[in-house]
């Protein structure tokens, strides 16, 4: 088995850095996404830069959902969880993954849940629900802790 020789950069610290598999070598997390450009039709508060953090946190939570694992986002508030979720599922997604997007506020049921739930699935035989055949689905439940 032949040893990975590869030195890793001492200049940053290892969360700064992607190993690239294809290239053998370690790359900024900037140099894994094109360059960035505004685009002039959406509105300012619809702008989202890209930073190391939130092209970090995409590509885990997409490396997590393709591999079919659960993810949870525990965070301070106004730190952009909603946003990157949705910003991933919109655009980042393989078209074989359907998202469902649930608010959860203080006055959401167990039964307001189930209902959406089956509502969006489709029955298969009795008491097995699931999304349309050859496709997955994310559910995306914003404020779980909110009820």
């Amino acid at each position: 088995m032949k040893k990975n020789s590869v030195a890793f950069p001492e200049d940053r610290q290892v969360y700064d850095w992607h190993y690239d598999v294809n290239k053998s070598e370690w790359v900024s997390w900037f140099d894994t996404i094109p360059p960035y450009q505004v685009d002039t039709r959406v509105s300012y508060a619809e702008i989202v830069v890209p930073t190391d953090d939130s092209i970090r946190m995409k590509y885990l939570m997409r490396t997590l959902m393709t591999n079919d694992k659960h993810i949870l986002m525990p965070g301070p508030t106004g730190t952009g969880k909603s946003v990157y979720v949705q910003q991933l599922t919109t655009y980042g997604m393989p078209e074989e993954f359907l998202t469902l997007i649930m608010c959860f506020s203080a006055q959401t049921s167990a039964n307001q849940t189930q209902d959406y739930l089956q509502s969006n699935f489709e029955k298969r035989r009795k008491n097995c629900w699931g999304p349309p055949l050859g496709k997955k689905y994310i559910v995306f439940i914003d404020d779980l802790n909110m009820p």
